[in-house]
């Protein structure tokens, strides 16, 4: 039986992906990657803030309990193979296609493109264009790895270890994650913390595809709510004006708190209040992988183009950038996932 909920928690995270980025591009806070500062919104970064200790967390949490079903009903082989065509295809070969534009405007915002030779422009533009297309990387890594630990654990003693915690010590996995954020994180790219997120990939294989264990967390899902909000409040604000992706803050036993009760909380609701699916519903589990990989090169050209030709309000700006991502995204996707070739390339269809 499928279990809409978990379908419902991704989009919907997805979605959140989307109207993070606007925010992000703006960013006053010393966060890569971002136009410049003139622009920003200031009450905004609140955003920032209150999601990032959790939100790709939950996303490769999410993953890793698809992993464990998708091995239910499928060899290795066959696991490897769907998630190359899924997984690696887009982020490689889909860079010559279409994110190489992402790669373009970073090195124009740079101020780096009048110093590089005409014929270096594309082969350069496409090295830099991974921008979000990193989760889906670090994704067909950690499913090779898994592929791999399925393999070789026969007797499935590890998804068998994962449906006994209680909820005292379900609870307490904050503890891993805070250990695993410790470890395996590259310099400056700070997105590629390969420690936490193959933490919570392992933790929703083994511990979350458990029945059980997703019971208990819809048991707590109102206090652990609670809890989540409250916290996200005093953390949002002990932390407010540093650059919210430094190791002294992601790596910090509150911040790995946070966002274990924050997940705990989704969860926990989705399975309570978001098991149906609906014509809408059904249409963003469809399509909310090709919203991920496309939304980013069309936020940041439009973003660009606000940022540098228009005089508006900051907050107007970012209503307007976000109102077009909204709508040109779904309407790239439709278009690209009717090209043949084109599709596979950039979506993995």
């Amino acid at each position: 039986m499928r279990k809409y909920y978990l379908d419902n928690i991704r989009w919907a995270t997805v979605i959140l992906v989307l109207v993070y980025h606007v925010p992000y591009l703006f960013n006053n806070v010393g966060v890569l990657g971002g136009l410049g500062t003139q622009r920003c919104f200031v009450p905004m970064n609140s955003l920032l803030y209150f999601v990032y200790p959790w939100f790709m967390v939950l996303l490769f949490l999410i993953a890793g309990i698809s992993s464990r079903y998708a091995l239910e009903k499928r060899t290795v082989k066959q696991f490897i193979k769907e998630r190359a065509r899924k997984l690696l295809v887009p982020s490689t070969l889909g860079l010559f296609i279409l994110h190489w534009i992402t790669g373009y405007l970073n090195i124009k915002i740079g101020g780096g493109l009048e110093l590089m030779p005409s014929f270096m422009v594309y082969p350069v533009s496409v090295l830099s264009g991974i921008g979000p297309l990193w989760f889906i990387q670090l994704l067909f890594l950690f499913s090779l790895i898994l592929a791999l630990i399925y393999k070789l654990d026969k007797k499935d003693l590890l998804w068998q270890l994962g449906g006994r915690p209680n909820t005292a010590v379900l609870l307490l996995f904050f503890l891993v994650l805070w250990g695993a954020s410790q470890i395996l994180n590259m310099p400056l790219l700070t997105m590629y913390r390969f420690g936490i997120y193959f933490a919570a990939y392992l933790i929703g294989y083994a511990v979350f595809s458990h029945d059980n264990i997703m019971e208990r967390a819809e048991k707590i899902s109102i206090p652990a709510l609670i809890a989540a909000v409250i916290t996200g409040i005093a953390y949002t604000a002990y932390y407010w004006g540093q650059n919210y992706t430094s190791d002294e803050c992601l790596q910090s036993l509150f911040t790995n708190f946070y966002a274990w009760i924050a997940i705990l909380a989704i969860l926990g609701c989705g399975k309570r209040w978001f098991s149906q699916t609906s014509k809408a519903a059904a249409y963003m589990t469809k399509a909310g992988f090709g919203l991920y990989i496309l939304h980013y090169p069309i936020l940041l050209y439009i973003s660009y183009l606000l940022y540098n030709y228009c005089s508006l309000p900051n907050a107007v700006i970012y209503l307007i950038a976000l109102v077009c991502e909204l709508v040109l995204t779904p309407i790239c996707y439709e278009l690209i996932r009717r090209i043949p070739v084109v599709r596979y390339l950039v979506l993995g269809i």
